[in-house]
């Protein structure tokens, strides 16, 4: 009578957790991302529209200087692009594609975040060359590794 018991409890947990457990063609959706940006810049506008098309959700908020959050955001200079994003507790600076924020939010590394410096011109949003560029991670100090070479 016990071992019956225990297999209707075990049978009834599993049946809860398989209903309760996603099935194999959902996702979890990405968290929201929040993007500053100049109201004025055209590139960073088309990046936010990259993200948006692969399934975030973006917060886009403008402002005509964003100096001020990428200092309080702890980005260093020379890791600068035209615009800030922040999610998932990560910094998120410039034209970073979609599917490197992604494993950044999969993989979950001890970093401050990921950076395009500058404005590579084949990155998302910028679509105005073939030359390579690198994704780079970067942690408190300024240190960099490669995240991702595109």
């Amino acid at each position: 009578m016990r071992l019956v018991k225990t297999l209707v409890i075990a049978a009834a947990l599993t049946t809860l957790a398989a209903a309760a457990a996603p099935s194999l063609g959902e996702r979890a959706a990405p968290p929201s991302i929040t993007v500053y940006h100049s109201p004025t810049c055209g590139c960073c506008k088309e990046w936010v529209k990259h993200l948006e098309a692969n399934g975030f959700t973006v917060k886009s908020i403008e402002q005509a200087d964003v100096s001020p959050i990428k200092a309080e955001l702890g980005v260093p200079r020379k890791l600068v692009s035209c615009h800030t994003a922040v999610i998932a507790g990560y910094v998120v600076e410039g034209h970073v594609p979609a599917a490197d924020i992604q494993r950044l939010l999969r993989e979950k590394p001890k970093v401050a975040g990921l950076t395009a410096p500058g404005m590579p011109g084949a990155s998302p949003g910028m679509n105005t060359g073939k030359d390579p560029y690198d994704v780079l991670t970067f942690d408190a100090a300024g240190n960099t590794t490669v995240w991702a070479k595109h």
